[in-house]
């Protein structure tokens, strides 16, 4: 299962776009985006994220 962003929780950082190896978060609209298909669910960003707003 691929990255949840809770939309609620992120303040569009963007230390989890740095963080993933795949490429795989784009910022859209000030938000965290990611796309699932291209998410290899190995947890950087979650792991990154300083606003605990990504879930594996």
């Amino acid at each position: 299962m691929a990255a949840k962003v809770d939309a609620g929780k992120c303040v569009g950082c963007e230390t989890c776009v740095g963080a993933c190896p795949v490429e795989a978060i784009k910022m859209v609209d000030g938000k965290a985006k990611v796309d699932e298909s291209v998410c290899v669910e190995c947890g950087a960003c979650a792991g990154e994220c300083p606003q605990e707003a990504i879930k594996i």
